[in-house]
């Protein structure tokens, strides 16, 4: 259905196109189906979630394999309590621990530990084949070029560095 007006009236809603509806429509399809993929093929093989994993990661690439929690929770463009729950569950996993930040009384690092930084190493082959195997395997180097370009442009544009502004890490 293209309702869009070619000089809208500020009172109407800006419809999208139909072009812009088939493409919006793939694209929730394509992020969610692949989500989906990773997740299950994480649960299966690591028995954690892909949120979990992005995590390790995260910590695996820091220095000293810690980052402070809100600049984890920045980093993987969540909200803190999620990433205090998640922590709490990798902690009882004992893939992490969290330090008390000695020059912040109310902040803590997480620290990935020697098990986490094995579980992510024993299970990071597998992830990256499923990554392969569901996206860039499917698209020429042009493509996989022009998708990093367009993600880096939306991720952009929703990270305003404004005061004030809403983002999940934020929250």
């Amino acid at each position: 259905m293209n309702t869009a007006p070619t000089s809208p009236d500020p009172g109407e809603p800006r419809w999208l196109t139909d072009e812009e509806q088939r493409v919006w429509r793939a694209y929730i399809d394509a992020t969610t189906l692949l989500e989906d993929h990773l997740d299950r093929q994480l649960q299966r093989d690591a028995g954690m979630p892909h949120v979990y994993y992005g995590l390790l990661v995260k910590l695996a690439e820091a220095p000293d394999r810690r980052l402070r929690m809100t600049e984890l929770a920045m980093s993987a463009k969540i909200t803190r309590s999620r990433l205090s729950h998640a922590v709490a569950r990798l902690e009882k996993s004992g893939w992490v621990r969290r330090e008390d930040c000695p020059s912040d009384k109310r902040g803590q690092f997480a620290v990935l530990t020697d098990e986490g930084m094995q579980v992510l190493s024993r299970h990071a082959p597998g992830h990256v084949e499923a990554v392969r195997q569901a996206v860039f395997g499917r698209l020429t180097p042009e493509q996989q070029k022009s998708l990093g370009e367009i993600m880096r442009i939306v991720a952009e544009g929703l990270q305003p560095s404004e005061a004030g502004a809403d983002l999940p890490w934020l929250r």
